[in-house]
């Protein structure tokens, strides 16, 4: 019994010393799987994988906007997104190639609320996706248009526009370069 007691004692203290009050997540920032899945060997699935890896966000010349980290996640079949900011702005995405439909689908989600639906594909080299979201005002419905287009240094730049006219005039919301983080 006192030897159960020690071996007891002992994993308790470990679980103590080693547990911040959280539970432990397995590492996930492989941004390349090992091993893709046979559902997700299609080249289309390839097609946005220049937006994978670890970004500074700057918009405005050099002011920086946030930090975000593009990760290959379910071996292949998906890209996942954590967006950040220094004032605590957070949000995610998950983007995947719906092969039925032969399109790109993109859910974002942020702690303002905010979620966003966009689907499309490549356009011109750049990846382009759209959505209509319901406004919260009595203007109604806007479109909204987000590219990621990959440039010869490396980066990517985001444009998102929107639209309150069905499309018929574009507003730029946000003009972002991706920049790697070494």
């Amino acid at each position: 019994m006192q030897k159960l007691l020690v071996v007891f004692g002992s994993a308790v203290l470990w679980g103590c010393a080693t547990s911040n009050g959280a539970d432990p997540l397995p590492p996930v920032a492989n941004p390349v799987p090992q091993t893709i899945s046979p559902a997700c060997q299609a080249a289309e699935y390839r097609q946005f994988d220049f937006w994978i890896g670890n970004w500074e966000v700057i918009v405005a010349g050099e002011k920086k906007a946030g930090d975000n980290l593009i990760e290959v996640v379910n071996n292949g079949c998906a890209l996942m997104e954590s967006y950040a900011t220094q004032t605590g702005y957070r949000g995610h995405s998950f983007n995947i190639y719906d092969a039925t439909r032969q399109l790109w689908h993109q859910s974002w989600v942020d702690n303002s609320g905010l979620l966003l639906t966009i689907e499309g594909g490549i356009v011109d080299g750049s990846m382009v996706m759209t959505g209509t979201r319901t406004r919260k005002t009595p203007q109604g419905e806007v479109l909204d248009r987000i590219s990621w287009t990959p440039l010869d240094d490396g980066s990517v730049r985001q444009v998102w526009e929107i639209s309150g006219d069905d499309g018929a005039s574009w507003k730029p919301i946000f003009d972002g370069n991706y920049r790697r983080r070494n």
